[in-house]
């Protein structure tokens, strides 16, 4: 392989909209090259101080995959000035929630990492975890499309250990340079500070169509994935390849994963838009109601999986690319512990506010690869919890306080609440005593990869296919899923107004799937460009289930709630006998009535209500019930609230049990009769049934077809 760079073929480019349709082939040792359109000439780049810049798509590193360099300026006065853009609030991750809990190790892991946590069976390790959507400011909604942080500070006995993940295994960009760029393109446009929390406007969509690295995250981002039913129903992932070291240095690579006991769930786009109007904090409320009201503490199995240098050497894609994920197919998950978040934080800005992750904070037995975004966010996190917080003291809040003993020779600066005593405060000294001293045997040694190569500003070419993974992702999916993909491509594109822009996204679509380019086009009302030309011509790759939601469903009820629909003269042994079920299978019952003071059953008993009628909707519950009485079916069935709760259970899909008499609300809807997920309950005998079928959590055939 040489560094001499190939012939690139000249884009053409329509005549009227001045698109590029051709990707142009990557230079050698310059994969991740971006596609400009032939009109976006400019005046030249330079940094702040006014040097020209030659290339702004790629930090310098030390041959083609190796580490980034500390000398490249342009990258660090890049990523300083985009850490500092804004104070006090995260520029991206801010709207957050979080919890302490513990992580159990399942079994010691010492032959393959020395890092604490994983070195006996049944140890248990102090953790907090911050759950948030990405491109939000703190004010916005829980339901936003958006990708999900999920991160997790393990306060171990060697210090603080941060897995500063999502809850996608792949990023959108694969050379952090890039990372002020995708935020400034997804966040409000800034001649008009909107759109807020959404990426359904042109300036994102523009960045995606020039970069085509990108998309496989948007087949994610446009997927169920990025609009979960609740943080405890959503998967997590450390994104980059991590390597584990154990006593003797021998080095494993690792990719981590978080599996939620409970199985995953999403919710359907409408639902997310009357969620966010009903209940904004959806998400917060979910999990505070869980650990706090109901006393179940939601987990997940951390998996890891693990590879050598002989299967990364033969893997189709590198594994220093955060734009790929390793099918699990090809390396299983091997679960080795589970976290459990069993306390909600005393207050919220002590300790979900000031939390600081960085993924520079690893561990004896944890390191690096040379994964370039890795590296990006190894500089850029510390330097923003610095301008977030506001000193370097930072670690001493308490929040962000190692659980084992802290000594160094740092000294005063703002926030300082250490009082170190004596005359020494550097080091090496002769004084007794003298202070802190490194530990050679115990102390974190960096792996000892060897490292060559010329300094340039360059991509590896196994960086270079960019549709491959995007199109296995696609193909995995239940026709269900694939066509939400669709479907949020359409809403997503339609709101884009310069026709250049979607016409650009439209050309990328046909290397990932003809079927799905058809579906958006015939959705926005468009013909088909002319495709891009692929640097890398897409392959077909096997089938992952892993990727789908549906098939990996856990067929479970429990820790879901169920909205139950009452009225005065409720049959109570038909709502006893649901309140006992739903309780055996460790769901959540809702009663919601008319109004707040509650019913009268037949037998005379009050019933208080949980929630009003019109503050109720069903798209806040995953199942319901509607339990009226014959005498107040004109009553309830007069208000919009209830008329609109039954249009939207039947609309998306709910499992619905229903007294006889309820069917009358139904009828007023367009509903005759009823269909395999809505059941009949005129007694206690029919309960059990109605339960049980809520497992599948979703009725698809009725919105399916």
């Amino acid at each position: 392989m040489t560094d001499e760079p190939m012939n690139r073929n000249v884009p053409t480019s329509d005549s009227t909209s001045g698109m590029d349709r051709v990707e142009r082939p990557a230079q050698k040792g310059n994969g991740g090259e971006t596609h400009q359109p032939p009109d976006a000439a400019g005046p030249r780049m330079t940094t702040g101080h006014g040097v020209p810049v030659a290339d702004n798509q790629n930090t310098l590193r030390a041959g083609e995959r190796g580490p980034a360099l500390l000398e490249d300026f342009h990258f660090r006065e890049k990523i300083f000035h985009f850490d500092h853009e804004r104070i006090p609030e995260r520029v991206v991750h801010a709207r957050g929630y979080g919890a302490h809990g513990f992580f159990e190790c399942y079994e010691s892991l010492s032959d393959i990492t020395r890092a604490d946590p994983f070195q006996k069976a049944g140890q248990r390790t102090p953790t907090f975890t911050r759950f948030s959507t990405v491109v939000g400011n703190k004010g916005s909604v829980d339901l936003a499309r958006d990708v999900r942080g999920f991160a997790t500070k393990f306060y171990t006995q060697d210090g603080n250990w941060d897995l500063v993940g999502n809850n996608i295994p792949v990023f959108f960009i694969q050379d952090p340079i890039k990372f002020p760029d995708l935020v400034h393109a997804a966040k409000q446009e800034p001649d008009r500070a909107f759109p807020q929390a959404q990426t359904a406007h042109d300036n994102f969509w523009d960045f995606i169509s020039l970069m085509p690295e990108s998309l496989h995250m948007i087949m994610w981002t446009m997927s169920d994935r990025a609009i979960p039913r609740s943080f405890r129903f959503m998967e997590g992932f450390g994104v980059h390849t991590f390597r584990l070291v154990n006593a003797e240095g021998k080095s494993t690579f690792c990719k981590f994963h978080w599996r939620p006991k409970l199985g995953m769930q999403s919710v359907l786009w409408d639902e997310a838009l009357k969620i966010n109007g009903a209940d904004p904090d959806f998400h917060r409320r979910d999990l505070w109601e869980a650990i706090e009201v109901l006393g179940d503490p939601p987990e997940w199995e951390l998996g890891l999986q693990l590879f050598d240098d002989d299967f990364a050497d033969r893997f189709d894609f590198d594994i220093l690319d955060s734009t790929k994920i390793i099918p699990e197919e090809e390396v299983p998950l091997r679960m080795v512990g589970r976290l459990v978040l069993d306390r909600m934080p005393d207050n919220f800005f002590n300790e979900t506010e000031q939390v600081a992750f960085c993924t520079q904070n690893v561990v004896p037995g944890i390191d690096f690869t040379n994964d370039p975004l890795l590296q990006g966010r190894n500089f850029s996190y510390l330097d923003t919890q610095l301008k977030r917080l506001g000193s370097t003291n930072f670690t001493q809040l308490p929040i962000n306080a190692p659980r084992c003993p802290v000594h160094n020779f740092f000294q005063d600066g703002h926030m300082q609440h250490r009082g170190p005593k004596g005359r020494a405060n550097y080091e090496p000294n002769s004084w007794s005593p003298g202070g802190p001293r490194a530990d050679a045997e115990h102390g974190f040694r960096s792996f000892a990869e060897p490292v060559q190569g010329e300094k340039r500003r360059l991509r590896a070419e196994s960086f270079a296919d960019h549709y491959s993974q995007a199109r296995q992702f696609y193909r995995s999916q239940t026709a269900i899923e694939q066509r939400h993909i669709a479907d949020a491509l359409i809403f997503e594109l339609g709101k884009v107004e310069v026709p250049a822009i979607r016409e650009r996204v439209l050309a990328h679509l046909p290397s990932i799937d003809a079927g799905l380019a058809g579906l958006v086009a015939e959705g926005l009302g468009m013909d088909l460009p002319e495709p891009v030309e692929p640097a890398v011509q897409p392959v077909d790759l096997a089938v992952s289930d892993a990727l789908s939601i549906q098939k990996k469903q856990v067929p479970t009820f429990r820790g879901r709630k169920m909205g139950i629909v009452v009225s005065d003269g409720v049959e109570d042994a038909v709502l006893d006998t649901l309140m006992s079920e739903l309780s055996a299978a460790g769901a959540v019952p809702a009663i919601i009535a008319p109004r707040i003071g509650g019913v009268v059953t037949r037998a005379g008993v009050k019933v208080p209500a949980m929630l009003q009628m019109e503050a109720a909707p069903s798209a806040l519950f995953d199942a319901v019930a509607v339990l009226l009485s014959a005498e107040a079916v004109p009553k309830v069935a007069a208000l919009h609230a209830a008329r609109s709760f039954a249009a939207d259970a039947i609309a998306h899909g709910k499992f619905i049990g229903m007294t006889q008499a309820a069917s009358a609300l139904f009828a007023m809807v367009g509903v005759e009769g009823r269909d395999a997920g809505m059941f009949l309950l005129e007694g206690a005998g029919d309960v059990p049934a109605f339960v049980s079928a809520c497992a599948e959590l979703r009725y698809w055939p009725r919105i399916e077809g």
